[in-house]
């Protein structure tokens, strides 16, 4: 984690701000996913990847987590920055659908791709921005974790609790970093 939060000194700009949104919820994404199923399989993990059909859900967890991260993410740093440092432009939409639209490039299926945008909008009409930072503002993205990780669900219901609080851990730094970064934060 130091080694990542040592890459952003600040967020000064909207495109500081758009990539600690995009690395923040990839690191997340990554590092909740990964290690949830490294600890179930344990020793068996690496023979894992060599099943194309694990390798494949594996895929489609990734992508179902990370766009809701990066919608968690987006709409926690805007209602931070509307609230705390009294922003008044609310980019959280054209900074969602920017990064979503790159991560076509990625591999992003345009399924996917067109539903996310569209979850995001409609969740972005029915937010307070002036509190929604303080209210759970992850609970999508854990609760996606618990969704879509390619784990038996006889396993996952003894574990929905570990897995909800290890993401929302990961988040907390996040949000600790993120006030750390922009403590002398003016305007963007």
């Amino acid at each position: 984690m130091k080694k990542f939060s040592r890459k952003f000194r600040s967020i000064s700009s909207e495109d500081n701000l758009k990539n600690f949104i995009q690395e923040s919820s990839a690191h997340v994404t990554q590092t909740t996913l990964y290690g949830y199923i490294k600890t179930r399989i344990g020793s068996r993990y690496a023979i894992m990847f060599e099943d194309s059909t694990f390798v494949d859900s594996i895929n489609i967890a990734k992508w179902n987590i990370y766009m809701s991260a990066l919608s968690d993410c987006t709409l926690y740093t805007y209602s931070f920055l509307i609230d705390q440092k009294n922003f008044k432009e609310n980019n959280a939409e054209l900074v969602f659908n920017s990064i979503i639209e790159k991560e076509k490039e990625n591999g992003l299926e345009l399924k996917l791709f067109q539903e996310s945008k569209l979850n995001f909008n409609q969740k972005i009409k029915k937010i307070n921005f002036n509190k929604f930072y303080q209210e759970d503002p992850f609970k999508d993205s854990c609760n996606a974790l618990y969704k879509w990780a390619p784990i038996a669900e006889e396993l996952k219901i003894l574990d929905k609790e570990i897995v909800l609080n290890s993401m929302k851990l990961k988040w907390n730094l996040i949000e600790n970093e993120f006030k750390d970064l922009t403590k002398n934060l003016k305007s963007i």
